[in-house]
């Protein structure tokens, strides 16, 4: 929770003095930024794994709230008896509500952290997803290129020959010829070396997945017991 982000929203000071200071008491505190209802339309735009909001001015709030994305984690610490909490709950099915009593910041700390511990496994799964996303590509492009190395040997061998042909006459070539096709000879042996060591690495790649799902098969199933 050390590299998570909470964002504190209050008028009143000794609210977010007192939560601050209980929160930094914590063996392991998230980086808090405080700010007034007044300065939230200059912060609006930066990203915040948390959300508290605490009392503000009237009408401040239903402004904030109607402003956040809708799958920001908000926590709203406001009485228990307060008469527009029905119509938020209602309207920000995702508000979490803490009432303002005497262990309000005990039971704040407790959800907090619950609210920042789903974030981090939602981050986390949508890295996954990302990750398992690009191997998939990188997958498609590793079929793509173990069909097609047949024919790009084939199109290399015959680059190659033409190449070795012409470079058996040297005199019928000029000396800016004879370079080029030296070059073209060169670069489609390295390409050759290249598509080699793919191979081999191809081949190396399936013997372990073979050698794998044989390992698989040849475990022995657990017997069952007799009743």
């Amino acid at each position: 929770m050390r590299s998570a982000s909470v964002l504190i929203l209050t008028d009143e000071a000794d609210f977010a003095r007192l939560l601050t200071a209980r929160w930094q008491a914590e063996r392991q505190a998230p980086g808090i930024t405080v700010l007034g209802g007044d300065l939230w339309k200059d912060h609006e735009s930066v990203p915040h794994d948390l959300i508290v909001v605490g009392p503000l001015r009237d009408g401040r709030l239903s402004q904030i709230l109607h402003a956040l994305e809708p799958a920001t984690a908000v926590i709203l610490c406001a009485p228990a008896e307060s008469p527009e909490l029905g119509q938020l709950r209602s309207r920000y099915p995702r508000l979490v509500h803490v009432p303002l009593r005497e262990d309000w910041t005990q039971t704040l700390l407790l959800v907090a952290g619950e609210s920042l511990r789903r974030t981090e496994a939602l981050r986390l799964a949508r890295q996954a997803e990302g990750k398992a996303a690009r191997n998939e590509q990188y997958a498609t492009l590793g079929r793509y290129m173990t069909d097609m190395k047949h024919s790009v040997n084939n199109a290399l061998t015959s680059m190659i020959g033409n190449a070795e042909l012409l470079l058996l006459e040297p005199g019928q070539l000029s000396k800016q010829s004879l370079a080029q096709i030296k070059t073209i000879h060169s670069m489609a042996l390295r390409i050759n070396e290249i598509m080699l060591r793919f191979s081999s690495l191809s081949n190396e790649m399936q013997d372990a997945e073979n050698a794998s799902h044989a390992e698989t098969e040849e475990a022995p199933q657990p017997s069952s017991r007799r009743r």
